[in-house]
């Protein structure tokens, strides 16, 4: 089969499936679970991966709502990575039941594709993007070692973007402990070691540090427990902090720079402190510059237009942590109309309209070619296949943060 007929198969095959695609898609969007208890949205996911020919492993690298679907043969292995979590309180205002549904279709539409193309398709079903970082386990696990390069998409507000143009940060984010000694707020506070004073001085030095840091970078951190009366100098005092820089050289300069922000408080006060990781931390994604050109010419193929003029992005994804370590692609898909920035009420609406739905066919078909361009593409592929050859075996399962 040629290229232009496997293409034409799967817009055929995107079409046929849109009922089925759209209707999953919105039993995603209105049964809401957070991260790594994505249980039903996984069951659900696999379940339609099995019936379209996959072997499909349910609960797998260690996590209970991860899963993996492989079919076809060859020795280019596509990996594609499906996300299905929400947000606590406001559901799928990140739009991840597009993320999964996308996903999903162009998995069905490679299904008797895959081996005539002489590629092997992988679906991951990835958990706890929002908060955990299921990648950052997955990828600990081993769960790309085989993978050749790695793809999946986004629901975006406004309108499509080149993907040069989206800018998705690392982030850390870890608390922050300061001890001090308690005493009584008006009868003997020369005893007091204050805490709660450490944990200002330290927010203080933060905003002051944030005139010297560049503009693709942000910090932000609050105090989750400061004491227990006003008539009790506390004793102790825990702040939620996190980091973010689109670059990570910079991002590990600030990181170490909002480290001694809380070193100079504990000296001022006489606290001691320490700190530790609450999530995983995610790498900046690095876009792969002819995964991402092939991707920009699929999603234009569908009727839309892209803007290269300006940035879009500063959110965070562990997908950046795959995309470093071998070529990823994080695409985006806009929901036409939509004014809503993704975390609101507005997108979370958004997200299973009529845009969203759009959104959903035109991703899955995008997708799905792109991996077939590849493997139709020679040069490319052998390319491809070389820098997999030349990493080391086990790069995958080190943290790139």
């Amino acid at each position: 089969m040629s290229l232009t007929e496997a293409r034409a198969a799967v817009a055929t095959t995107i079409a046929d499936q849109r009922d089925n695609l759209l209707a999953i898609s919105h039993q995603i969007h209105d049964d809401p679970e957070l991260s790594y208890q994505e249980f039903r949205s996984a069951a659900l996911l696999a379940d339609q991966l099995g019936a379209a020919g996959y072997d499909v492993t349910l609960g797998c690298y260690g996590l209970d709502t991860a899963f993996e679907a492989v079919i076809g043969e060859g020795d280019v292995t596509a990996t594609l990575c499906l996300e299905y979590d929400a947000l606590p309180k406001i559901g799928h205002a990140c739009g991840h039941n597009i993320i999964a549904t996308a996903g999903l279709g162009a998995a069905i539409a490679l299904a008797p594709l895959a081996a005539e193309a002489g590629v092997r398709v992988k679906v991951l079903g990835t958990p706890a993007e929002e908060h955990g970082g299921g990648k950052v386990d997955m990828l600990r696990a081993g769960a790309w070692e085989d993978s050749t390069f790695s793809l999946m998409v986004h629901g975006m507000t406004t309108g499509d973007v080149a993907v040069e143009r989206t800018v998705f940060t690392a982030v850390e984010r870890f608390q922050v402990t300061f001890h001090g000694v308690a005493s009584h707020a008006a009868g003997a506070p020369w005893l007091a070691v204050n805490a709660g004073a450490a944990a200002t001085l330290s927010l203080t030095a933060m905003a002051l540090l944030r005139q010297h840091i560049p503009h693709t970078a942000n910090i932000n951190a609050y105090i989750s427990n400061g004491g227990a009366a006003t008539n009790i100098i506390p004793d102790l005092a825990e702040l939620q902090v996190e980091v973010r820089a689109a670059d990570l050289d910079v991002h590990r300069d600030l990181k170490q720079r909002v480290m001694n922000c809380f070193e100079g408080a504990a000296i001022a006060t006489g606290c001691t402190w320490e700190q530790h990781a609450t999530e995983n931390g995610y790498a900046p994604v690095k876009h792969d510059p002819d995964l991402s050109r092939i991707w920009d010419a699929n999603l234009s193929t569908r009727g839309r237009t892209l803007d290269d003029s300006y940035d879009l992005g500063g959110g965070s994804t562990d997908m950046g942590n795959v995309s470093q370590v071998l070529p990823g692609l994080h695409g985006t898909v806009a929901l036409d109309g939509c004014e809503a920035a993704p975390h609101q009420v507005a997108f979370e609406q958004a997200a299973a309209s009529p845009a969203g739905d759009d959104a959903v066919l035109d991703a899955a078909a995008a997708l799905a070619w792109t991996v077939l361009d590849v493997a139709h593409d020679p040069a490319l592929r052998a390319d491809l296949l070389a820098r997999q050859a030349a990493r080391p075996v086990g790069a995958t399962t080190v943290d790139s943060i």
